[in-house]
């Protein structure tokens, strides 16, 4: 798995550590990292670390999901992702944010030990993310996410979140649809919510790659985090 350590200065700017994973990660080796960097973390012998990654086509299982939103097992592996939330797709043309930050002290605008207010500094990252791309993410009461509005008044998700705080460690995290095939979601109801459709940048006519997506990313990290 290559990886391509964020230079000093930018770490200094984001008070954590970037990655950016080449190729396709492997989700139980993804999260095998993810566990051994939180230990560490909690014990003081790591940064913290925000972590970009691409999966192959998958399907994980958070604690809160229901076996018939599973709507066809035998089209990608499952996973037991042990984060928060329901059934999340993850494959090429997604970006997954993986973070991994110490709650016991504040981050920019979200408080120490405040989960809440972590989840919705999530959701305030990629909004900021999103408006570079002329597209405007919205949040709904009830629906954890970020949304789009369609001019036909349908609402279509773009970025989906589902984090785990071990600790008072973060990790999971964000995956925000690029440009992935979204006719993988059918196999699943993303995140229980079968009334509402997904949707990419590459749908919405926005033809961003991700080396694009991930310097807005960095971009708009402390704006949010400090």
């Amino acid at each position: 798995m290559n990886s391509e350590p964020a230079t000093g200065e930018e770490m200094t700017e984001t008070l954590a550590a970037w990655e950016i994973s080449a190729g396709l990660t492997a989700y139980d080796a993804a999260v095998a990292r993810m566990q051994e960097r939180v230990a560490a973390i909690s014990q003081g012998k790591a940064e913290e670390l925000v972590w970009l990654v691409e999966h192959p086509p998958l399907y994980t299982e958070g604690t809160s999901a229901k076996l018939e939103d599973l709507q066809d097992p035998s089209r990608f592996p499952t996973f037991k992702a042990g984060r928060g939330g329901q059934w999340t797709y993850h494959g090429p043309g997604q970006r997954v944010a993986y973070v991994m930050l110490d709650l016991t002290r504040p981050h920019g605008s979200v408080g120490a030990r405040d989960v809440r207010c972590y989840v919705a500094g999530l959701e305030r990252w990629v909004i900021e993310t999103l408006k570079e791309f002329g597209v405007r993410g919205e949040i709904r009461e009830g629906r954890v996410g970020i949304w789009v509005a369609q001019p036909d008044g349908r609402e279509e998700k773009i970025g989906a979140i589902g984090v785990r705080v071990s600790r008072w460690v973060t990790w999971h995290g964000l995956a925000l649809n690029v440009a992935p095939d979204l006719s993988h979601f059918t196999g699943i109801v993303p995140c229980g919510i079968a009334e509402h459709g997904v949707t990419s940048l590459a749908a919405l006519g926005v033809q961003a790659g991700m080396v694009d997506v991930d310097a807005a990313l960095k971009r708009n990290w402390s704006k949010i985090f400090g």
